[in-house]
């Protein structure tokens, strides 16, 4: 589905006559948008309507740094899957994740997750329990916001002294930010440059231009200067490759 600086074109969702829809409303996956107040509502209205179903995969929601902005499956609980898991907050060797559905999937969605796999490993799931009734888990998630935030923060400082002409977007929450190089840069060359040089960096055609998205979940604030001045080495060579 088209996404905007808004989130998801509800419009263009219901165009497709699709009877259910998977969005990431805290930190839209890979642009890194917000799903605003009016498309949440605009989003719930067309699945109350057309007696659909939306997915709200919250795989990053616990790192929201500027702004507060709560589930969109607390605004239609009858409507919305809430998925969630732990790969991002602890690790994704847990393979522990979550449902919250509404009453009239809940017991369908049982049934087939036991036929699926027997259901998911049962010390894991007690020692994360006991983690999170511990209190354990929430100060976990405030030390882990607090570094997230000096590493974002980091990285939108040198983002602005090497590609001052390229828009970031998506600094909101998350791990990750998109920024939009230099009209005329070429996808795979960008790309081949940017690993050459070490950045291990991903990037993606988007509304006719490129999308680079620079994470910092593993990036150490003292690799960040050198990371990003490798990006915008690379996002020159793509661009200026066969004359200025």
């Amino acid at each position: 589905m088209p996404v905007d600086d808004g989130g998801v074109r509800v419009d263009a969702v219901a165009a497709t006559g699709a009877e259910s829809v998977l969005v990431t409303p805290a930190h839209q996956f890979p642009t890194g948008a917000v799903l605003g107040p009016e498309r949440r509502a605009a989003l719930l209205a067309w699945a109350a309507e057309t007696d659909a179903y939306v997915l709200e995969d919250d795989y990053d929601g616990e790192f929201r740094y500027d702004r507060e902005l709560g589930a969109l499956q607390g605004l239609g609980p009858d409507r919305v899957v809430y998925l969630g898991s732990v790969s991002k907050t602890l690790a994704p060797a847990l393979r522990l994740g979550w449902t919250v559905a509404p009453a009239a999937l809940a017991g369908a969605l049982r049934e087939h997750k036991a036929w699926a796999d027997g259901g998911s490993p049962a010390l894991d799931q007690l020692a994360l329990a006991s983690f999170i009734e511990r209190g354990d888990l929430d100060r976990h998630l405030r030390r882990a916001r607090a570094v997230f935030r000096r590493r974002r923060n980091a990285v939108l400082l040198a983002l602005a002294e090497h590609l001052p002409e390229a828009p970031v977007a998506g600094a909101a929450a998350g791990l990750h930010v998109t920024v939009a190089l230099p009209a005329g840069t070429d996808l795979s060359e960008f790309l081949s440059a940017a690993w050459a040089a070490g950045a291990g960096i991903f990037a993606f055609a988007h509304d006719g231009g490129v999308l680079a998205m620079v994470g910092y979940a593993g990036l150490p604030e003292a690799s960040v200067q050198p990371a990003v001045r490798a990006v915008a080495q690379a996002a020159a060579e793509a661009r200026y490759r066969d004359g200025p």
